[in-house]
C-alpha cells in the first residue's frame, strides 16, 4: 500500500483529500504539526507527499527543500497561488508536479497514480547507464557524467535527458516529453516542461556540456 503525506494546513481540504484518497486504498499521513514536516517525514517514509505553498511557520517550498536533501520523494505543490514564478520555485525547488487551487479529486487522482508508477516502476531492468557521444547516464541514481565530472539530476530532469539520449538524432515532441512525464500533458502547464528543461540545460552546461540539447522551433527538442 502506497503511503500519502499531506501537508496542509486548511483542514476541510485536508479531510476531502484524505477521505478521497484512503477510497482508493492508500495509506494517508497528516502531520499535525506544522513545525516538524521534516521530522515526519522521516519518521513516516511516505512514497508521495502533497505539499501545499502557504503553511504555518515556513511555506511548502522552504520544506520541500529540506526534504530534497534527504530524499527524491515525488512532491505535488497544490496551492491556490498559481502564478508562473510560483510553479517556477516550486520546480526549482524539487517539486515534481503543480496543481491549482480549486482542482477537482479526479485531476489529483490521476496525477498521484502517474507519478507513483513513473517512480516506482520506471527503470530500463536490462541495462544500467545509457552512452551517447561519451555522455553517460546512469540509470540508478540518476547521475549524468562527461569527462570525468557528474552531477545529480532530479527524477523530471533525469527522465526527459532519458528521453532525448534513448532516441538521439531524433526530434522529439514537447507534447511526446511531457504525456511520457506526466501522463496526460492536458494537465500539465505548458512552462513547467521548460522550466524542467532549463534546469536540465544548466546542470548539463556545468558538465562542460553547451547546446547538448538542441530546440528545433516548433518542433521539439534532439540530441545529435
Amino acid at each position: 500500500m502506497f503511503k500519502i503525506m499531506i501537508v496542509e494546513d486548511d483542514e476541510k481540504i485536508s479531510n476531502i483529500m484524505s477521505n478521497n484518497l484512503k477510497k482508493w486504498g492508500y495509506e494517508i499521513i497528516r502531520p499535525k504539526n506544522f513545525s516538524h514536516i521534516v521530522e515526519s517525514y522521516i519518521e513516516n517514509k511516505p512514497h508521495l507527499i502533497l505539499m501545499d505553498i502557504n503553511l504555518p511557520y515556513f511555506d511548502g517550498f522552504y520544506y520541500c527543500k529540506k526534504i530534497r536533501e534527504l530524499s527524491k520523494v515525488p512532491i505535488i505543490f497544490i496551492s491556490s497561488r498559481d502564478g508562473n514564478m510560483d510553479i517556477v520555485m516550486a520546480i526549482n525547488m524539487g517539486g515534481d508536479d503543480f496543481l491549482s487551487k480549486p482542482f477537482s479529486m479526479e485531476v489529483l487522482l490521476v496525477k498521484i497514480k502517474a507519478l507513483l508508477r513513473r517512480t516506482y516502476s520506471y527503470q530500463d531492468k536490462d541495462i544500467a547507464v545509457l552512452e551517447y557521444n561519451n555522455v553517460i547516464l546512469n540509470l540508478k541514481d540518476y547521475m549524468v557524467s562527461f569527462n570525468n565530472k557528474e552531477i545529480e539530476l532530479s527524477k523530471n530532469e533525469f527522465k526527459i535527458l532519458y528521453i532525448l539520449m534513448k532516441n538521439n538524432n531524433k526530434i522529439i515532441s514537447r507534447e511526446f516529453i511531457m504525456r511520457k512525464l506526466w501522463e496526460d500533458e492536458s494537465f500539465v502547464d505548458d512552462n513547467t516542461l521548460t522550466v524542467n528543461i532549463n534546469r536540465l540545460r544548466k546542470k548539463l552546461l556545468n558538465l562542460d556540456l553547451d547546446d547538448f540539447i538542441k530546440t528545433k522551433r516548433k518542433e521539439g527538442y534532439i540530441i545529435k
